[in-house]
């Protein structure tokens, strides 16, 4: 069996993305990058940045289901609750992630989903995956 590398699976993929789009159309002045620098390197914003992405899941996840029938569109006022909390944003489009939206109504049911709690690794060794051939 390999195993695979999570930093050399991530950098793989780094590379593969190309360059990164420019987040201005026009020249910035130094002082500029500065100020964006301060901004984008705050850790409000890295968490404003990530429920963003939180919330562009879940509208695109709950779109989605409602348009391909698996959802009925009243089935969005169950998930109100949920989405009013960052923790519960996060929880919820974690589990749409890793579900498909043949799945929305069990993801969408009037229930709390279960608090996120961080991992901690039982092993000091980094994490890889083993790849199991068939």
């Amino acid at each position: 069996m390999e195993q695979l590398q999570l930093d050399r699976l991530v950098g793989q993929l780094e590379g593969a993305f190309g360059e990164e789009l420019p987040f201005s159309s026009g020249e910035l002045s130094p002082g500029q990058v500065e100020v964006l620098g301060q901004v984008f390197g705050d850790d409000g914003y890295q968490s404003y940045l990530q429920d963003q992405v939180n919330r562009q899941i879940i509208r695109d996840f709950t779109v989605n289901a409602v348009m391909l029938g698996y959802l009925p569109e009243q089935g969005i006022a169950s998930i109100s609750r949920q989405v009013a909390t960052p923790e519960g944003r996060a929880a919820l489009s974690l589990h749409m992630l890793m579900s498909s939206v043949e799945q929305a109504a069990e993801l969408l049911a009037p229930q709390e989903p279960e608090q996120l709690s961080r991992l901690k690794p039982v092993l000091k060794i980094p994490p890889y995956i083993k790849l199991v051939h068939s």
